[in-house]
């Protein structure tokens, strides 16, 4: 397989300045909407502090999900490849959207070789800043690129691709999960996430999480946006998926506590995996 983006820290500068002309797939409202809160972006009382919540969360989902995916590889002599216990280690990862990084640090902590792409200046600039403060620089980068446009230059390179709370803010989800299908590697694994559409998402997601329990900043979902789990499966099957595994996230804002069930009414992650042959 082909390396990955360039792994230096004099790289993030010059990723981030390299902005694509190709941004058709992107409401700029979304995109200065994250940016005037880059700031917040590592800050565990902030904007941001529920994705910090729940980051161990889904990273052990996407962890579980990676060692399941290969071991159906049997490239080692027909026996499951070693890469299958490793789990995020030594993988090189794609985090699509990965806004000031949360999520891309984490899995560089679990000596994955991560590539993080965003359309948010500010956020990019959050997140290398601070990937250049915990020493991660070496296997750790961001760029400043749509996901369709690096699918044309690094097609199979990656062997996971996430894409976290990015599908309901943009205009055409179904482009990105091409995109992801078109970056893996065969056999990669591709972990999505975002809201199903229905009145319970409503009621919990816009009126609880942004208006009651002020989770998260009014206006930050737009409801007519959500996806159901059955568009995306549908998305992803066409485009060349085989769905994997599929989990609901929820609340209890008595407790304050986060937990992964079966239910996925309103927010769900699911993985798929790109075929071998």
């Amino acid at each position: 397989m082909s390396s990955a983006l360039p792994a230096s820290s004099s790289s993030n500068d010059e990723n981030i300045n390299n902005k694509s002309a190709n941004t058709v797939n992107v409401d700029p409202s979304e995109v200065e909407k994250f940016n005037n809160l880059a700031s917040e972006w590592w800050s565990n009382t902030g904007a941001f502090a529920t994705l910090h919540e729940i980051n161990p969360l889904r990273l052990n989902w996407i962890e579980e999900n990676i060692k399941r995916g290969y071991q159906g590889d049997t490239s080692n002599n027909g026996t499951p490849a070693k890469t299958a216990e490793q789990g995020l280690a030594g993988k090189k990862v794609l985090d699509v959207g990965c806004g000031g990084g949360i999520l891309a640090e984490s899995m560089a902590r679990r000596n994955a070789d991560v590539t993080g792409i965003d359309l948010g200046t500010e956020n990019l600039k959050a997140a290398a800043l601070h990937a250049e403060q915990s020493g991660l620089e070496s296997t750790l980068r961001y760029q400043h690129i749509p996901v369709e446009a690096l699918a044309k230059t690094h097609a199979g390179q990656f062997d996971v691709v996430t894409c976290m709370e990015m599908l309901e803010h943009v205009p055409d989800p179904s482009s990105i999960v091409q995109a992801c299908y078109e970056l893996l590697a065969p056999g990669g694994v591709c972990v999505l996430s975002t809201i199903n559409r229905n009145p319970k998402s409503y009621l919990f997601a816009i009126v609880g999480a942004e208006y009651v329990l002020r989770l998260l900043d009014r206006g930050t979902h737009d409801y007519a946006k959500f996806i159901t789990p059955a568009e995306l499966d549908k998305m992803a099957i066409d485009t060349g998926f085989v769905r994997q595994d599929i989990i609901g996230l929820h609340y209890n804002p008595l407790t304050k506590r986060y937990w992964l069930a079966q239910n996925v009414d309103v927010n769900y992650m699911m993985a798929v995996q790109k075929p071998l042959a």
